[in-house]
């Protein structure tokens, strides 16, 4: 194994648990997390007590407010060792491409006799669609996919990788183009992801249509969803942008979020970050989504792709941080914090026979 360039232990992590944030119990209703426990919301009714977060979301903002008080006021059953499911039913999944850092990265790595960012990257937050069915709560096994990982080879990946992103959830519904400006009367929250990449099977199907079977097998998120309402404090304005966006893209640049990332493996803390550094902020992202018309729903995930900063030891993934020289093993344990939205936890587990 080779040595964690800048590791920690894992004791040292200076990133909290999720000031506040809602979640649904594996059997049923849903949960809030205050800070320091788990409160069971499930006898005050109604939207609390469906299976998932998804009545709540596509309520609207006054209801969202109104679910934050009353969560906070609720003196229901604290529980202990709560298992939790996925806490939204995704409907669509939308991966992003926005840290210049990072683009720019995989760009020298992979492109090294060209520029590192192709014409299009400044000029709109390139994206893919993922796979829905997918999308696993924390605390899930990533189990190594099999693919085709070159002309005439296939079997498991030899490159797997971990991506730290954010994420936000979609709650009230659009029939056709949003702008910068409507994006908090339509997303209820920010999750942490994990969108586990497998750079061999990647690297040979991505062109010419992009990311397929590299990315579809697992993307963890957070079992707590972090209200926008409750991370006003940590808006600040996102990076400059030249050349100027586009007029559906112009607004949304206060939506950046100063939110510190941490990476750990096997114990190690090995990368520290901030999601501030992202380019293209989430109004942004939610605008050119919906800007040929196209609609969201409850539900919807959009993810920021790796988060990476620009000085050494605040990459958001494994091929940069080694420079394409080391990726997981079988039984390797992966945690992403960030503040105020909790941990995503994985295990590698062997590929399928």
């Amino acid at each position: 194994m080779l040595p964690l360039r800048g590791a920690r232990p894992a004791a040292e992590c200076s990133v909290a648990d999720p000031v506040s944030g809602f979640g649904a119990f594996a059997d049923g209703g849903l949960a809030w997390w205050g800070g320091r426990e788990i409160v069971d919301l499930r006898g005050l009714g109604d939207v609390f007590a469906q299976p998932t977060l998804n009545a709540l979301m596509a309520a609207g903002p006054e209801a969202w407010r109104e679910a934050i008080d009353a969560a906070r006021a609720h003196d229901g059953p604290r529980v202990r060792d709560a298992r939790m499911r996925l806490p939204f039913d995704v409907a669509d999944y939308v991966d992003f491409n926005a840290s210049r850092e990072h683009a720019s990265n995989l760009g020298r790595m992979l492109r090294p006799e060209q520029e590192p960012l192709l014409p299009n990257w400044r000029w709109l937050p390139v994206a893919y669609h993922g796979r829905a069915g997918s999308v696993a709560v924390s605390g899930t096994d990533v189990v190594r996919p099999r693919g085709i990982l070159g002309a005439g080879a296939a079997g498991p990946s030899e490159r797997l990788d971990v991506e730290l992103e954010i994420g936000f959830v979609v709650g009230v519904p659009s029939s056709g183009p949003l702008s910068t400006a409507d994006f908090a009367d339509h997303v209820f929250g920010v999750v942490l992801v994990n969108d586990w990449s497998a750079r061999d099977i990647q690297a040979f199907e991505y062109v010419p249509l992009g990311p397929f079977l590299g990315k579809s097998f697992l993307t963890s998120v957070s079992a707590w969803v972090t209200p926008l309402a409750l991370l006003e404090e940590r808006r600040v304005e996102g990076p400059e942008q030249e050349p100027a966006p586009l007029p559906h893209l112009a607004g949304g640049r206060d939506w950046a979020l100063d939110l510190d990332l941490e990476l750990e493996l096997n114990g190690q803390v090995i990368s520290r970050g901030n999601a501030r550094t992202l380019y293209w902020t989430m109004p942004q992202m939610l605008a050119h989504a919906t800007s040929n018309g196209a609609a969201v729903r409850t539900g919807d995930l959009m993810a920021t792709g790796t988060i990476s900063g620009s000085e050494p030891g605040t990459e958001g993934s494994l091929i940069e941080l080694y420079g394409n020289t080391r990726f997981l093993a079988d039984g390797d344990q992966v945690v992403l914090r960030a503040t105020e939205l909790g941990d995503v936890r994985g295990r590698v587990a062997q590929a399928a026979e």
